[in-house]
């Protein structure tokens, strides 16, 4: 394939850096901005009772079956729980949003609580994370253990450890590219520092396309890169028609994460960044930075 620049344009950084002011207001548009083509139209990607709109998948099962109850509405929350698994046996889980997105600011809070499942390989104590850019899940055999995807992992601190990040960048079948240059490493630390468990951590997501990403804590952007792009391992048993390495990543499916830790998600809201960018139509939005006039409505 031919490589694009390694750096985003001008206009790219100066986009992704205004968006960053967006990243504090996750509120509902309200009703009396309905008609300002400046004001963020966010989507409720939970609605707060049930899971509709969401597909699970879980290691070692087929795509819809939510084995043991792992995701659940309650209390306003999506709550990932193990009490009905018995030995863990590495069924990894993520609850996929039904549609795909390209160009987004995603946001959510989050905060671990209870143990990690018997059975669960040690590295996931107080570790979970949201997956975007996904493969469909439909196109996931039964025994594929993660999405070629790329994940924003979220840590908490380990009582009597040392302090870690959170923020980081995973990437089960991915490849990013990181300062410039191509990094194959599965993670990249991030400069966020972890909280407690039980803690409530407000997280976002910034997602342009194939070009820049930004990983935010609590306001604070603490991870950079950019054209997400399938190659790598870390991923098993998927279908090889599936994992095109060297392609770019443009879009995609985002996942909420279950690998053996319990954790609770809430506000769960995302803000498209592509649509209709004519302002003669009803539903221009001057934030949009990727057009789709085939969006686009008049009269």
């Amino acid at each position: 394939m031919t490589m694009r620049p390694l750096y985003p344009s001008r206009r790219q950084a100066l986009l992704a850096g205004a968006f960053l002011l967006l990243a504090g207001c996750a509120t509902p548009q309200t009703e009396a901005a309905a008609n300002d083509p400046g004001a963020p139209e966010w989507i409720d990607l939970f609605n707060g009772e049930d899971l509709s709109g969401w597909t699970v998948k879980v290691h070692r099962h087929d795509v819809g079956v939510n084995f043991g109850d792992t995701f659940r509405a309650e209390d306003g929350m999506i709550k990932v729980r193990y009490d009905q698994y018995g030995d863990f046996n590495d069924q990894f889980a993520h609850l996929y949003y039904d549609e795909p997105f390209s160009h987004y600011l995603v946001s959510l809070e989050y905060r671990f609580t209870g143990e990690m499942q018997q059975g669960a390989p040690e590295y996931v104590r107080l570790n979970s994370g949201i997956m975007f850019h996904s493969q469909d899940p439909r196109t996931m055999p039964a025994e594929q253990d993660w999405p070629i995807s790329v994940e924003m992992q979220f840590y908490a601190l380990i009582p009597g450890a040392r302090p870690r990040p959170t923020g980081n960048m995973c990437s089960p079948g991915t490849h990013v590219v990181y300062e410039g240059e191509l990094d194959t490493r599965h993670c990249i630390n991030a400069s966020g520092t972890a909280r407690p468990a039980e803690e409530w951590v407000h997280a976002e997501l910034l997602v342009l396309g194939d070009s820049i990403v930004k990983h935010i804590i609590e306001g604070d952007t603490v991870l950079v890169y950019t054209q997400p792009q399938i190659g790598g391992d870390v991923v098993n048993r998927y279908d090889p028609d599936i994992k095109q390495d060297g392609k770019l990543l443009s879009e995609g499916f985002i996942a909420l994460q279950g690998e053996g830790q319990p954790i609770d998600f809430r506000n769960v809201r995302l803000l498209n960044l592509k649509g209709c960018t004519d302002p003669q139509a009803a539903n221009y939005r001057s934030y949009f930075v990727a057009s789709d006039p085939a969006q686009c409505r008049y009269g």
